[in-house]
């Protein structure tokens, strides 16, 4: 089992910048693919950005590519997620994901674990 928490989030003012970190515990997160994820009210878990295990490949959703950089910590069992220019249509709470393998799909459902979310809110 991995347990996965995201301190952090908050509140921002458009154009501005935010980091998410999830902390894992329980097992090693060096084999699992790691991922970001954001849900709004009345809509499906969206994806965000993922990275392989080894941190030598990333991806992001069209929406937040060249804005967000998503990193990894295998030392120190840590994800992070930095946003900039944010926006309000950003606001949401944000989950991270870990999923056990190589393949990094981009489908919350193919992730097995999961924290409890944390709130992102960009105000205009």
């Amino acid at each position: 089992q991995v347990q996965l928490s995201e301190p952090g989030g908050g509140l921002v003012q458009a154009g501005g910048s935010l980091s998410l970190s999830c902390a894992a515990s329980g097992r090693t997160i060096s084999n699992y693919v790691m991922g970001w994820f954001l849900q709004v009210p009345g809509k499906e878990r969206e994806f965000v950005a993922a990275i392989s295990w080894s941190a030598g490949t990333t991806y992001y959703a069209d929406s937040v590519r060249c804005r967000f950089t998503i990193s990894r910590d295998n030392a120190k069992n840590t994800v992070s997620l930095q946003m900039n220019s944010l926006q309000p249509e950003d606001t949401a709470v944000y989950y991270c994901a870990a999923r056990y393998g190589t393949a990094v799909p981009a489908t919350w459902r193919q992730y097995d674990y999961w924290g409890q979310g944390t709130q992102v809110t960009v105000s205009s």
